[in-house]
């Protein structure tokens, strides 16, 4: 009977670290993400800024809202350039971040995530051009808590949701291909409904991705190794970021004013 009291009470013991170490483990997360969020938010502004003038001589084009793009903006919106700052995010994701992950260290993998949030901004940074800052402060909030909600969802409830991940998967592939076939056909009833779509699949994923980062960690949290946990943080911030980044800007098509 002694024997059993001392297996369970270790038990306890070991469930109550393993709590302890998720909250801990999830904190990093979120406040990586939201760290990762003010680099881009605050990038974007400032390239903007950069990018345009108020000086009629220094104006290289003008948008048609009126908004004047000095020889900076014209280079990042309307050179050649603006494919490199497009597709540079995509490039990072696709050919850096893997390596990053296998062989970078914790503080190599967290300082890879913020580079990415700093080039996010840079392919960002024109919706400031486009939208007012009040439309834009509006659809961030309204996104943060609909990310919230979806997000303790995913991490508080019984049902397994695992399945999900490749059916969600799979409709961003489709969206993908959706979105080049409208880059051609220019359909602004075609990109609503892209929006529609992409909003739903990502509000999908950022419910899948926290609950596969609550039960990633309780899988691993018993063999100890912190410099794997300390990266596959930064992976689930990366994650996560990336939700919640195509919510707001999917969002932005509906709530967005020029």
């Amino acid at each position: 009977m002694a024997e059993f009291d001392t297996i369970r009470t270790g038990a306890s013991v070991r469930t109550a670290q393993i709590d302890a170490g998720l909250r801990a483990h999830m904190n990093k997360v979120y406040g990586t993400m939201s760290v990762g969020m003010l680099i881009t938010a605050l990038a974007a502004w400032a390239i903007a800024g950069l990018a345009t003038t108020t000086d009629p001589a220094s104006a290289v084009a003008q948008l048609p809202n009126g908004t004047m793009l000095n020889s900076i903006g014209g280079a990042i919106y309307m050179s050649p350039l603006r494919w490199v700052v497009m597709l540079a995010p995509l490039a990072f994701i696709f050919l850096g971040w893997g390596a990053l992950m296998r062989k970078g260290s914790a503080a190599t993998v967290q300082l890879g995530f913020f580079a990415f949030a700093a080039l996010i901004g840079l392919s960002m940074s024109s919706i400031f051009l486009v939208f007012t800052a009040y439309s834009i402060t509006q659809t961030f909030l309204v996104t943060a808590i609909a990310f919230a909600g979806l997000s303790l969802w995913g991490y508080t409830t019984k049902k397994d949701i695992s399945a999900w991940g490749s059916f969600l998967i799979m409709g961003v592939i489709g969206l993908i291909v959706a979105m080049i076939v409208n880059w051609f056909l220019q359909s602004p009833v075609m990109m609503y409904a892209i929006s529609a779509i992409g909003l739903l699949i990502f509000a999908g994923l950022t419910a899948f991705y926290t609950q596969d980062i609550k039960n990633t960690y309780v899988a691993h949290a018993a063999h100890g190794d912190q410099e794997w946990l300390d990266k596959a943080a930064y992976d689930g911030a990366l994650s996560l970021y990336i939700s919640f980044l195509n919510m707001f800007q999917f969002l932005l098509m509906f709530m967005g004013q020029e």
